[in-house]
């Protein structure tokens, strides 16, 4: 797959799961105000769709963010290896369970009203992963209030009450793909 590849769309029949080998996919929703938002960001050894298995659509778009490989998994191959494998059933059970509790930790950094506090939140939670316009669709902030609260929290000199955290503060590097780190 490369970059900008579509897997599926929102309401197309849901066919299976995927796993990624390499690259990035982003699961994407477009509003009724025609903004996007991301729901997930799938990176290598990274599964996606995984809700799919028992629904008939998929619930949005799956869109090849940086070039790479996936593995996609049927939905008949997942339920026949969920009767005779109870461990099997146990550890799917699992995943989505964890990924109930990091969906819950996303809608707390949502409910953050202070777009500099979010964006300072989700740079501490790892989410500036990308672009400044990628994070700002992961914290459903424009992506020029995103790039405020950044230039912001660098003015500021990155500090939080838990630390300091790392990231580019010149403009050519928050265009590009930062590594921040959080330190304490």
């Amino acid at each position: 797959m490369i970059k900008g590849d579509v897997l599926f769309r929102q309401n197309e029949p849901a066919s299976g799961i995927y796993r990624v080998v390499s690259g990035c996919v982003t699961l994407q929703r477009t509003g009724p105000d025609g903004n996007v938002m991301t729901l997930h960001r799938a990176i290598a050894g990274g599964l996606f769709a995984e809700a799919s298995v028992f629904s008939a659509v998929y619930h949005c778009d799956a869109l090849c963010s940086e070039s790479g490989s996936v593995i996609k998994i049927a939905k008949s191959d997942i339920f026949a290896a969920m009767k005779p494998t109870p461990d099997f059933s146990e550890g799917f059970t699992r995943l989505l369970a964890i990924q109930v509790q990091h969906y819950r930790a996303h809608i707390e950094l949502l409910a953050i009203a202070s777009a500099k506090d979010r964006v300072m939140a989700a740079v501490q939670a790892g989410y500036f992963d990308a672009t400044v316009t990628e994070l700002a669709t992961r914290i459903t902030l424009t992506h020029e209030a995103c790039y405020r609260a950044l230039r912001a929290l660098c003015d500021d000199g990155r500090r939080s009450e838990q630390g300091v955290v790392s990231m580019p503060c010149h403009s050519h590097q928050m265009s590009h793909k930062p590594t921040p780190t959080t330190t304490s």
